[in-house]
């Protein structure tokens, strides 16, 4: 095991921008973040501060990579390195038919060879670490034994860390959506690699959505990684410093984060970004308490707009704490 628990939130397409990361790190300052998977193409003739910059604050995070070329992989893992990105990560479990057109993602599950080049060139390229992020299998390659032949080939490339979704992936009748569901969870499978190939340092992904989850995993496996459920209610990761690292620090409140935000929503809506672009990855921050609808209807009326950006989300705040006090009253 690691001296360390890993506990990172993982890459979500059109999630974890920039946005998103800043406001985790009013929770947790310990868990991983990712970037959202960045294509090879998109790095090398694209707009890369648009792409890749990111706040000091942010960090420790990951860049994730999309590609199958391993030079072109090599080229964007050293960019990413001399953006400042703590380690580089390679998607081998986006199941998209956009992804699989461009052969990369899950179906580079099928040429284990193909993704240990890239690898090897990857890690030559850059001095932090070069991680997987990878399915149980795929399609009808999905045994155990063909999971055990796609790490190892890796291993002996240099891969020395992996991230396993403990679902296979259909690349072929099933959405992305449906590939994060439908598939049995095969944990079991993910403890064993753990127990067959201790010196590498294995995390599970699909399907954990608390911290006591998270701890039962962490009995097995070196890292936990949470996915839909870090947005589905971010609040969750207030906690992960102190239960899972032993942090001895008080647990911030949903409104203090809240508040800590309005310098950076004004720094973000005076350069013309709108306050929904920023709010919409707090619009969970409420799940499960009482005026979460009513929050969201705000931002929904409110948030598109970059004038008086603080201002708003004061206001809607103002409007959750009178209602609650309204709720507690009636009580």
């Amino acid at each position: 095991m690691t001296l360390q628990p890993i506990i990172s939130v993982a890459p979500m397409m059109d999630y974890t921008d920039r946005h998103f990361r800043y406001i985790m790190r009013k929770m947790t300052k310990k868990t991983l973040l990712y970037t959202e998977m960045i294509t090879t193409q998109a790095i090398i003739h694209g707009d890369r501060a648009k792409l890749l910059d990111f706040s000091e604050e942010e960090k420790p995070v990951s860049l994730q990579l999309g590609g199958d070329n391993p030079q072109q992989l090599a080229e964007c893992a050293k960019i990413g390195q001399d953006w400042g990105y703590d380690e580089i990560n390679l998607n081998v479990g986006c199941p998209s038919s956009r992804v699989q057109n461009g052969n990369f993602g899950a179906c580079l599950m099928a040429h284990p060879h193909k993704v240990a080049q890239a690898i090897e060139a990857m890690e030559k390229a850059v001095n932090i670490p070069v991680t997987v992020k990878h399915r149980i299998g795929i399609d009808d390659q999905d045994s155990y034994q063909d999971m055990v032949y796609f790490v190892k080939t890796l291993a002996d490339s240099g891969c020395q860390r992996f991230i396993i979704h403990a679902r296979k992936a259909w690349l072929q009748g099933l959405s992305p959506k449906e590939n994060r569901d439908i598939p049995p969870l095969r944990y079991q499978d993910v403890y064993r690699l753990k127990q067959e190939f201790f010196p590498l340092t294995i995390e599970i992904n699909g399907g954990i959505t608390s911290i006591e989850q998270t701890k039962k995993h962490l009995n097995y496996v070196d890292g936990v990684m949470i996915g839909r459920a870090a947005y589905d209610n971010p609040y969750l990761f207030a906690y992960v410093d102190r239960e899972i690292y032993g942090e001895d620090k008080a647990i911030a409140s949903r409104e203090e984060i809240i508040e800590s935000l309005y310098p950076y929503i004004d720094f973000w809506t005076s350069r013309k970004v709108k306050l929904n672009t920023i709010m919409r990855h707090l619009l969970q921050i409420f799940a499960g308490q009482t005026g979460t609808k009513a929050w969201k209807r705000y931002f929904a009326e409110n948030g598109n707009t970059f004038l008086d950006g603080s201002k708003i989300v004061s206001q809607a705040l103002v409007m959750i704490k009178k209602g609650n006090e309204e709720n507690t009253t009636k009580e």
